[in-house]
């Protein structure tokens, strides 16, 4: 699979393609349903299909921290996507010269100079250009006047939910990972690479492997029932927090994750820590021996958790 980031680097197209335009943060249900139609159409047509996002999110860009919370960092979606049938992502840095190109100007570089378009599905609330005034029907309208074909895809739905990243997180605040599934047809998991921290854990008989968060705001937070990929062995259950750590007036947040019945070096190592049950919500302690305590039952809660399913 091809990546390509921004325009300086997307050279006249030199083969007509298929292709798509979201944000595609998860990659779940409703956004594979998109994906699996454009690949459909592709092999129908003899043409490579094109995924065109952004990065940051519009929203990110927008509003900065009081963006909606990312399910997915960059990485983690394209490391996705790769599963599906995309030979090409077109990255678009989401800034101020993107956000002012008028809706007209955006088609004509991206769609027709720059990609040339034949066939192009996108969500039926697809909005782009400045102010956001582009929309099906200017597509559609474009379409029909540079020879190339536009369709919205309705909104997937499951077990008669609409699919979206917003209802995913709700879910994923809610601590109903059994509806995060449904929707994002797998279990909701974060990765990164296991970093030092400051060694309380293990000072307490609970080492942890430290993941710091690359994202502005997260999905979820509290204490989890957790199973982890990437290992010699896999998986490996534990136990994670996922906060800022307030009884050790923490500011960062830190993925925190106590490996059962495992004593290795990881540092370095990038692993995937899939969520799969939610103990309770992050406290602040009166003291270390408190939250010592109390880690000792979060322990337990996880293990009788795994033991049980």
């Amino acid at each position: 699979m091809e990546l390509i980031f921004g325009f300086h680097n997307l050279q006249p197209a030199v083969t007509p393609c298929v292709a798509t335009i979201g944000n595609f943060d998860g990659v779940h249900l409703g956004h594979q349903a998109v994906i699996g139609q454009l690949a459909e159409k592709g092999a129908a047509m003899g043409l490579p299909t094109t995924l065109i996002t952004f990065e940051p999110t519009p929203a990110e860009y927008f509003t900065r921290d009081r963006a909606p919370a990312r399910l997915t960092t960059f990485r983690e979606k394209y490391v996705t996507l790769k599963r599906f049938a995309i030979d090409r992502i077109l990255v678009l840095p989401f800034n101020q010269r993107l956000a002012s190109m008028a809706a007209e100007d955006f088609i004509t570089r991206t769609l027709i100079e720059g990609l040339d378009v034949r066939y192009l599905v996108v969500g039926d609330d697809f909005r782009f250009g400045k102010d956001r005034s582009g929309d099906f029907q200017l597509l559609e309208k474009t379409g029909k006047e540079n020879d190339f074909m536009v369709v919205s895809m309705p909104s997937f739905r499951v077990d008669g939910e609409r699919v979206s990243s917003s209802g995913i997180r709700s879910a994923l605040a809610d601590g109903d990972f059994d509806r995060a599934e449904r929707l994002l047809g797998r279990h909701y998991h974060m990765t990164g690479k296991v970093a030092h921290g400051d060694k309380r854990g293990r000072q307490w008989g609970f080492p942890t492997a430290n993941i710091n968060m690359k994202r502005k705001v997260i999905p979820l937070r509290g204490i989890f029932a957790v199973e982890v990929f990437g290992l010699d062995h896999e998986p490996v259950f534990g136990v994670a927090n996922l906060g800022t750590r307030p009884t050790v007036c923490g500011i960062r947040t830190l993925l925190e994750v106590h490996l059962f019945d495992f004593d290795e070096q990881i540092y370095g190592r990038r692993i995937n820590v899939v969520f799969r049950h939610k103990i309770r919500d992050e406290q602040r302690f009166d003291s270390f021996d408190e939250l010592k305590q109390q880690i000792g039952r979060d322990v337990t809660s996880a293990r009788q958790y795994f033991s049980a399913i």
